[in-house]
Order: structure tokens, then sequence, then C-alpha cells
């Protein structure tokens, strides 16, 4: 991918694992890999990411589903739900399953990681791709995973607001690296539902390793901690997490 100008994202497309995809990248610095909320690269979306940006990283947001720079309405967050509940990109019902754009993702990285250098590469990721971040710690290059209300697959039931979207082999490694020292921040409104029992099952999984950021919700909506309901403490808190790992 060419190396874009300080001052404007640039749009290219990154192939692995027989899917293509648009990429925006801007910044300089150590990767941060920001994969977006349902329903797609939003204002909000982006404003995170300029401010990840600023704080002296290149960033790199992939366009998984959306329209980059719409701004979030009742009928764009159906349309794009729809388009994820239906594509065999992501395991958005199956239970101890890693989604298959993980493996787009892990290649994205390790393609910039090779590009960039550094002490590895960052992740931010949030509602259904929550737990990307998580699947993406296979590789050793992933040292500072962020999860901002992992919400897939969809809580239906008990055991699936506990799901982690992990295969068991991918969750071994996954807490193998907790043990050795990778730490994991995780984020979420302590009310919101969709979210379900994940937090313990990380809990769980990871140990001492799970950095648990709770906000009590001000409202039943509460939902995306970064972003529409943007927490100016927690967006400072997840740069100083990734500036802790990677500067």
């Amino acid at each position: 991918m060419k190396q874009p100008g300080s001052d404007a994202w640039q749009k290219s497309l990154f192939t692995a694992a027989s899917l293509t995809r648009d990429v925006y990248r801007r910044g300089s610095g150590p990767v941060v890999v920001i994969v977006h909320e349902i329903p797609g690269i939003t204002p909000a979306v982006e404003k995170f990411a300029n401010d990840v940006v600023a704080a002296g990283f290149t960033v790199v947001m992939p366009n998984l589903v959306g329209t980059r720079g719409k701004v979030a309405n009742r009928s764009y967050m159906a349309s794009s739900m729809l388009k994820v509940c239906v594509s065999r990109e992501f395991s958005n019902m199956a239970l101890n399953k890693t989604s298959p754009i993980i493996a787009w993702l892990r290649a994205l990285a390790r393609s910039l990681h090779m590009e960039v250098g550094g002490k590895g590469v960052g992740a931010v990721g949030m509602c259904f791709s929550g737990g990307f971040a998580l699947a993406m710690m296979v590789d050793d290059i992933m040292v500072a995973p962020v999860l901002s209300q992992p919400s897939m697959p969809f809580s239906i039931g008990k055991d699936r607001s506990r799901d982690l979207n992990l295969s068991p082999e991918d969750a071994i490694v996954v807490r193998q690296r907790a043990e050795a020292g990778c730490q994991v921040l995780g984020l979420r409104f302590d009310k919101d539902k969709l979210v379900g029992d994940r937090f313990a099952a990380l809990q769980d999984l990871l140990g001492d390793g799970f950095i648990a950021v709770e906000l009590p919700s001000k409202n039943p909506r509460d939902h995306s901690v970064l972003t529409e309901q943007r927490d100016e403490p927690s967006v400072a808190r997840v740069i100083d997490f990734l500036r802790s790992k990677l500067l």
C-alpha cells in the first residue's frame, strides 16, 4: 500500500485470504488497525481514528460494511446489520468459531508491520468487530488489542452471551499470550445487553491480562463507548494503552 500524506486519509485495496477490501490509511508511527462498528465508518468512528493519528500512530481503517462518512441512522443501521448477518465473513451466530474475516485482518496487520516496523501492532474493534483484536492475538505482532463493546456472536441465549468468537485452538493461543504478558483492554457500558456476559468470559480466559473498563450506563441505548456515545476519558485511556504498548 502506498504511503499516504499526513493530512488526509488515503484509500487503497488490500487482498488476502480470498478477500479484497477498501482500507483507509493516515498518519505515521506504529500501526493501529481500527475496525469500525455497525453501520460503518461513520463521522464518529473517523473522529476517534483521527485522535489516534494525532497521538502518533499510523492508523488503518478497513471498510467491511457500509459507506465511509455516512451518518448513522436507523435505516442505515438496519441495512448494515442485515449485511453482517448474511455475510459468510462474520461468524455472527456460531459458537466457538473464529470469524473468517480474521485471516484477512491478520494478513493486513502483518503486511503493515513488515512495512512500518516497531514493537508490534495495535488493534481496536467495536461492536460486531469488538472481539476481532482478541482473535488477532494469535500472531505475536499483536501487542495492543482493544475490545470496545464486543457484541458477536449476537447475544441470543446464555451460551452466545459468553462466546468470544474464538475457535478452541485460537483460544488456547490467546490464553498463552495473555499468560506471557500480553494485556487486553476492554470497554463497555455496564447495562449494555449486546455485550452479554463476555467480560466475565474474558476474565476467565485472560485472568490478570484483562483490563476491564465498565462505565455506568446513562440510558439503555448506551453502547458505543468510543464513538456515538463517546466517553472522553475512555478515548484517552485507549490512547494511553496504545502508547504504553507501541511507543
